[in-house]
């Protein structure tokens, strides 16, 4: 199809738009994270380096970071186990309510937020009477981190197809042997990426978290929600979101990059 020099100008600049509707907000944070002025003048009249130092002391901030990281990292271990187990035996194996099955397993991360906080926080509560903190927190983020993993995997091994398990098996190899030498090989990068994209959105979850993670507890997206509006934390509520920015573009970047390799066979 072939379009005229105005259309492509009209959706160059349509494009152009879009991107800047949604990643000039988040310039303006890096750029606020290095403002001298506390008031967040605009443009900044000057740059520092003094709020980055602020926010690598403050204890908040890194107790905060810390709960994060902890949540993310048994999030993703749970659902890089859970999500493949399951990739595996739906597409492997043929039985009654497959296809229900592999909804129920994707429905969570299609609920919204609130709707998937308020059950989980009743089911903990309510029905298996266990208090809210951090375990609650790291149960909730694995139910719909296990959907990336598994889409991922699914994804990976209706490309790859079965002939070359076959072969191996053939050849005189077992199942372990197969799947230790054949399979996983080319599972890596699809492992690597769901185990990417599933650490970043639990990374900066916030609503979930916000229904099932308990007193006394903050990750860093609630920490940034909490400390927002108290002046003399705004310009360390910047450099924190900066981090945050950061800490989930580089995860979604390499998964982007991994997936997107489809000349490998999946191979790093």
């Amino acid at each position: 199809m072939r379009l005229s020099r105005t259309t492509k100008y009209l959706l160059l600049a349509a494009l152009v738009l879009g991107l800047a509707v949604i990643y000039f907000p988040l310039l303006v944070v890096l750029l606020n994270s290095f403002n001298a002025d506390t008031t967040f003048g605009w443009p900044p009249s000057s740059f520092t380096l003094e709020w980055w130092g602020r926010a690598a002391e403050n204890e908040g901030a890194l107790k905060a970071l810390g709960t994060s990281v902890q949540a993310g990292l048994v999030a993703t271990a749970i659902a890089l186990i859970l999500g493949t187990m399951a990739a595996f035996a739906l597409q492997k194996y043929r039985f009654f309510g497959r296809n229900q099955v592999s909804l129920l397993i994707i429905l969570p991360i299609a609920l919204p937020g609130i709707v998937t906080g308020i059950a989980l926080n009743n089911a903990f509560r309510t029905i298996l009477g266990i208090d809210l903190g951090l375990f609650t927190a790291i149960v909730a983020h694995a139910t719909f981190c296990i959907v990336v993993v598994f889409n991922n995997v699914v994804a990976r091994l209706r490309r790859m197809g079965g002939n070359l398990e076959e072969a191996s098996m053939d050849l005189g190899a077992d199942g372990l042997t197969t799947f230790r030498l054949v399979t996983f090989p080319m599972l890596r990068s699809a492992l690597l990426a769901g185990g990417l994209l599933a650490f970043a959105l639990s990374f900066d979850e916030i609503i979930v978290t916000t229904f099932t993670l308990g007193t006394g507890l903050e990750t860093l997206p609630i920490w940034i929600l909490n400390n927002l509006f108290r002046p003399n934390q705004a310009p360390i509520v910047n450099v924190v979101a900066a981090v945050l920015i950061l800490a989930s573009t580089v995860p979604v970047y390499l998964a982007q990059r991994l997936s997107g390799d489809t000349t490998s066979g999946g191979r790093l």
